[in-house]
């Protein structure tokens, strides 16, 4: 009776004043740090930009941190592995990347991702990836852009022409709505999801249209991600520039040919093909500026032959050239500019530009794996199984014949490369 009193009158000092004994547990000397709180709306303008900064970087370090941490994680243990199975070989024949895809799919699918890592892994998809693109153009200069660019080009038109023609006939074949089949076609044939985002609001497809697509595109990418790599070494005898054709003229989605083109030169020590592989997706990407307009003008025409009108907003300009893709070709620009320098003036010093491009490189390899961890915990597999059969069916044809085709032109025109 006497302990319930005094716990009931200790309530109600406390419930009155909520600080008389916040003190009671805590170490002599060591204020309590986060009290008072400041008021943001008081504070001046910079003073609020700064605050709501340092809060969207609390957001996303703990999603930067797990992909960074799965990342390093797939080294480990890729070498690991390698050391224990192939102790003949002196770098592992098993694939870091892949093992930090396979990491994340298993704790996306089994564990769950918790709400907190969303922020830092939508970042990582995007953001991080598209710097270590952007900072793979200081590794090329406008001499091998052109002439990877050029024997590109005619592989990849053959192949978006394959999968528009092939996914148009076979999605009338199976009555599938008109939208959808566009939708495929486009992530399939140009650049994956950013094509499909892209086009959808042009065609004014609805949200579920959208959601096959995407998870038709993600379901093929990733098994292209883990195949094609070592199926481009057996077809290409080894050949990285032959086979970074084929990644990026075959696989969907920018990130998945990156990542590939990284377990390429991961696993054969072969960085050309990685170089290769991500000129050839972003010469891809710029076809978004002609493809994507020829299916608006489609669109509108089927809509005014149905109901005599039609308002359809019009894309802008950065969803037919990414922005990316003008920070890559920067970055050539200025690796040409360099190298122009040294062989004309000597400047600047020989070594620290190499050390330089050396530190580029390195970044640009792990914001790549990081992305690539991002990208296995972001997918869910069970959306994947609502697919249903005709989409799937769609899918699956587009991926053979487009990668049959890319496979028949490479062989045909990769030996013009220089």
């Amino acid at each position: 009776m006497w302990r319930t009193s005094m716990n009931s009158l200790a309530s109600t000092y406390e419930s009155s004043n909520p600080q008389l004994f916040s003190s009671l547990d805590s170490l002599e000397g060591v204020p309590d740090w986060f009290e008072p709180r400041v008021r943001v709306e008081t504070r001046r303008p910079w003073q609020q930009r700064l605050h709501g900064a340092l809060q969207s970087l609390g957001e996303a370090l703990p999603g930067i941190g797990l992909a960074a941490g799965i990342a390093l994680l797939g080294m480990i243990i890729a070498r690991a592995l390698g050391s224990l199975l192939f102790p003949q070989f002196k770098e592992s024949p098993i694939s870091p990347i892949l093992i930090a895809v396979m990491l994340g799919l298993l704790i996306r699918n089994v564990v769950g991702v918790p709400v907190v890592y969303e922020q830092g892994l939508r970042l990582c998809i995007k953001t991080i990836l598209r710097v270590g693109i952007v900072l793979l153009g200081l590794r090329l200069s406008l001499a091998a852009v052109a002439s990877v660019g050029l024997v590109g080009l005619p592989i990849i038109i053959g192949c978006i022409a394959t999968a528009l023609l092939a996914i148009t006939w076979l999605n009338r074949a199976l009555g599938l709505p008109r939208r959808l089949g566009t939708l495929i076609a486009a992530g399939t044939s140009i650049c994956g999801v950013s094509a499909i985002v892209a086009t959808a609001p042009i065609i004014e497809a609805e949200d579920d249209e959208v959601s096959y697509a995407v998870a038709c595109v993600t379901l093929f990418g990733l098994t292209a991600l883990f195949t094609y790599p070592f199926l481009a070494f057996w077809l290409f005898d080894g050949q990285p520039q032959l086979a970074g054709l084929f990644l990026g003229t075959s696989i969907h989605d920018t990130s998945q040919v990156a990542g590939a083109g990284l377990m390429y030169a991961q696993q054969y020590n072969a960085p050309a093909a990685l170089d290769t592989a991500v000129v050839v997706k972003l010469v891809r990407n710029l076809c978004m500026a002609g493809v994507i307009p020829l299916f608006a003008i489609m669109h509108r025409r089927r809509s005014y032959e149905g109901n005599g009108s039609v308002a359809v907003a019009a894309p802008k300009w950065h969803q037919y050239v990414p922005l990316f893709v003008l920070g890559f070709v920067l970055m050539v620009v200025i690796r040409s500019a360099v190298d122009w320098s040294q062989a004309r003036n000597g400047w600047p010093n020989v070594e620290a530009w190499n050390s330089v491009l050396g530190t580029a490189g390195t970044i640009a390899i792990w914001c790549l794996a990081i992305a690539m961890a991002s990208v296995g915990l972001h997918t869910g597999l069970s959306r994947l199984r609502k697919l249903g059969l005709r989409p799937f069916t769609i899918g699956f044809a587009a991926a053979v014949l487009v990668g049959g085709v890319s496979v028949v032109l490479v062989k045909l025109l990769g030996p013009m490369i220089h």
